[in-house]
């Protein structure tokens, strides 16, 4: 009988043989599994071990694709590299698994020049894809480093200005006013304030006052006029300047409080009377506002429209800001019942009215705002954010080429990106983790979390420039005007290995230090209402925004002050000296009658004599009365006519209202009276 050889087998001369060969290839297949598996393992948990893990491959190939690169296609399109030509089949012979040193390099497993050594464990295992994209570049082939098209620079690499727009405003930035002209405090409040603006309030408040009294009201009114009403506004400035725990305090008549000039501007009850009875709008058209309630046509904010609408128009006509603006958000205490009231937890004021606010940098002046009403009345589908930057923007009023600098809660690469179409550049501070799309995610050359005081990165996206700087802690920003480094410094306190402080310098962006200078507007303006501010509690929540119009009046008018006093270099008063003065112009048309009557309680024996008697007092005298330049005792000074005369250069701030004249008028030497007696 003929016996063929082991070797001679055929797989068709024995049932079931070419079954055991393909199970024992599986077989060997599955060792070659367990042994990379353990193997991957091992190099996961050394990657475990890593805190860094900004190299990891996976994140390489995830970037290329982002990018719209497929790594495994750019290698075939090569053609230059023999480690991605097809691998020769496996033999199906029934051995033992090839040790490590014989196995052909697994395609799974493949490594390349740039792959990173084993002292770098994390760039090992945790994949099974290509690690190391290639591109065609100049004919050759050269790897693509892991995250180069989205890598954070340092302070080293250089970056390039980004072009300005030329600023384009639609007026003189500064002050809407004739040119030299001197203006008091009340002139500048009436600006905000109008004869017209105030006739309104008298005549909503006189309806108002009637409802009431025809209702029963315990106070009896009276029709409010305007001059009287102006009066009242200037017991509402003064008492921001005489703080007392109660209004009433002001008229008791108790030692401990004796102040009498409440008591010669109005009594207690007519102050009370026409406080209780302000209105800002019609009442009949607040009964048909109501009917609308719960209809998208009813008006959250119609009691205080009239005024509103009648101060905003004022603050953008009469000041034209100039390049760098600020957008912040305020908060005006109030404890009203009323669904416009907000809670900001991080706020110094945590309940109250938010107003959004666009204000000149530099000076703090408020030229636009808006009360938000718990919902964006702009809405565009963008976000609150969004909408509240594009509706105080005004560029038909405002112009072109503004810098604007704004909070973490506005900025986003999208507003910044549609600000720059309408040439206008954005500076601003990007939350610490951010979820608005845009922002760039990379963790390549990232700041560490324990970086040296003063490191910087910074990472470029078209005309966006996003910058991180280490200071106390992490700042991060994004700027539309800014180059990443220009060489600023700053001082700050650091301690050394040794553990000692001291005061060094440290590199800062130009972007950090630009906010720092020009964030302030908003805050600044917040500054100047808080240390006077006029604002009485009240269940009303109308009288709440009352009370703060009237502020932003004032303040608004201090700024107007000082931008004129330094173009025609008169005196710059004080916020208090100005208030001080504003008040006594307000009340003075109802303090003369009282002022003659003397104070109260004062008998007409006590009553202040006449000097001359009316029949010795000639037509002239009573036309000539002195008037004042100014509000201060040195401005608007002019040399004296009647001086003139003997050789004398004397300056005075009093001139004869008839006659245009400045003449001199103090205890020694009263030319004013001299002067007329030689006519």
């Amino acid at each position: 009988m003929d016996f063929k050889t082991p070797q001679c087998i055929e797989a068709k001369d024995y049932d079931g043989v070419a079954e055991i060969i393909v199970e024992l290839e599986k077989m060997s297949d599955s060792e070659e599994v367990v042994e990379e598996e353990e193997e991957d393992e091992e190099e996961e948990e050394e990657v475990e071990d890593s805190d860094d893990s900004s190299d990891s491959f996976d994140s390489a190939i995830e970037e290329a694709c982002l990018w719209g690169e497929d790594s495994v296609v750019d290698q075939i399109e090569s053609g230059s590299d023999k480690e991605w030509e097809p691998f020769p089949k496996r033999s199906r012979s029934v051995t033992t698994t090839p040790t490590a040193s014989q196995q052909s390099p697994s395609p799974m497993r493949r490594t390349s020049t740039l792959t990173p050594t084993k002292k770098n464990k994390k760039a090992q295992g945790r994949s099974s894809s290509p690690r190391t994209p290639r591109k065609q570049v100049n004919g050759a082939s050269r790897v693509l480093e892991l995250g180069e098209e989205e890598r954070w620079n340092d302070i080293t690499d250089e970056d390039k200005q980004p072009s300005l727009f030329r600023f384009h405003p639609k007026r003189p930035p500064g002050p809407q006013l004739l040119p030299g002209k001197t203006y008091s405090p009340l002139q500048l409040f009436q600006l905000f304030f109008s004869s017209s603006v105030v006739q309104t309030l008298v005549d909503n408040t006189n309806k108002f006052g009637k409802i009431s009294a025809a209702g029963g009201k315990k106070l009896k009114w009276t029709p409010v006029t305007v001059k009287e009403f102006y009066a009242f506004i200037g017991l509402v400035v003064y008492m921001g300047l005489v703080k007392v725990k109660s209004i009433m305090d002001l008229w008791s008549k108790k030692q401990l409080y004796q102040f009498q000039f409440p008591s010669m501007v109005m009594s207690s009850k007519r102050f009370t009377a026409i406080s209780s009875n302000l209105h800002l709008s019609d009442p009949e058209e607040d009964a048909e506002n109501m009917k609308k309630k719960g209809t998208p046509d009813y008006d959250r904010l119609f009691k205080i429209k009239p005024l509103y609408t009648d101060i905003l128009s004022a603050c953008r006509s009469f000041f034209q800001p100039r390049r760098e603006l600020s957008i912040d958000e305020r908060m005006v205490a109030s404890k009203a019942r009323t669904g416009l009231k907000q809670y900001m937890k991080a706020k110094p004021t945590k309940w109250g009215f938010k107003l959004f606010i666009l204000a000149d940098s530099a000076s703090g002046y408020t030229w636009n705002f808006f009360v938000y009403e718990g919902k964006s009345p702009f809405a565009s589908g963008k976000g609150l954010s969004y909408d509240t930057v594009k509706t105080l923007l005004d560029y038909s009023l405002l112009g072109h080429g503004y810098m604007v600098y704004m909070d973490n809660f506005y900025t986003s690469p999208k507003l910044f990106s549609d600000m720059l179409k309408n040439n206008t550049l954005a500076c601003g501070t990007i939350r610490r983790i951010s979820i608005r799309q845009g922002f760039p995610s990379t963790k390549n050359n990232d700041l560490p979390k324990r970086a040296q005081r003063g490191s910087i990165r910074w990472y470029r996206q078209g005309k966006l420039l996003y910058v991180k700087w280490m200071d106390t802690r992490e700042v991060t920003m994004c700027s539309t005007m800014h180059k990443a480094y220009k060489g600023d410094t700053v001082k700050r306190k650091v301690k050394s290995k040794e553990g000692v402080w001291d005061i060094t310098t440290v590199p800062i962006p130009a972007a950090v230090k630009d906010y720092n200078k020009h964030m302030g507007g908003v805050d600044l303006s917040d500054a100047l209402i808080g240390y006077y501010h006029v604002l009485h509690k009240s269940r009303k929540w109308y009288k709440t925004f009352f009370f703060h119009f009237i502020d932003i009046a004032i303040v608004n008018s201090f700024i107007l002050h000082q931008q004129l006093a330094d173009v025609t270099g008169l005196a710059t008063l004080t916020q208090k000296a100005f208030r001080e003065a504003l008040v006594m112009e307000l009340t003075k048309t109802v303090r003369k009658s009282k002022d003659v009557s003397g104070p109260k309680g004062q008998s007409k024996e006590e009553k202040p004599t006449r000097t001359s008697s009316p029949s010795k007092r000639t037509a002239q005298d009573e036309m000539c009365m002195p008037a004042f330049y100014g509000t201060d005792a040195t401005a608007g000074r002019k040399k004296c006519e009647h001086c003139k005369k003997d050789g004398r250069q004397t300056k005075t701030p009093v001139f004869c209202a008839k006659c245009g004249v400045p003449l001199c008028l103090v205890p020694a030497r009263n030319c004013f009276k001299l002067w007329h007696e030689d006519l």
